[in-house]
């Protein structure tokens, strides 16, 4: 077989990021001062985000830590470095090129200068890895 006729396999990011949320516990939250209730609430609606909205904001160019990401170093304290899913508890309710929309307020795409997060499932195996 030529090597030209040889599948290749391309990564689904949106069933990348459901894998990846569903692999962090509803019950402990991943970052510090998080509380574990908010978590499991933030969690489900990630989850529900994803199935509804995941191809759409992928198609759009949203990436994992503008939607999913926290700060490096102080997870969710620092909101200058959370992506538009990890500030609230409420479910999503639309996603457009350059926001997330909730019932009351939108989460927006970074601003030019602000430093990005990485996304809380890797915040979430740092804390694993240090215990």
């Amino acid at each position: 077989m030529s090597a030209s006729l040889v599948p290749t396999l391309i990564p689904n990011p949106v069933a990348i990021w459901h894998g990846a949320i569903e692999n962090i516990s509803p019950h402990a939250a991943p970052c510090r001062y998080l509380a574990p209730a908010k978590w499991g609430m933030m969690r489900s609606n990630a989850l529900a985000f994803i199935d509804q909205f995941g191809a759409e904001a992928h198609r759009l160019g949203w990436t994992a830590y503008e939607l999913f990401g926290v700060h490096p170093q102080h997870g969710t304290l620092r909101v200058d470095s959370c992506g538009a899913l990890m500030l609230s508890t409420s479910a999503a309710q639309a996603v457009h090129a350059d926001r997330v929309s909730f019932a009351q307020t939108s989460g927006y795409r970074f601003l030019k200068g602000q430093a990005p997060g990485i996304p809380v499932w890797e915040f979430a195996a740092r804390v694993r890895a240090s215990t």
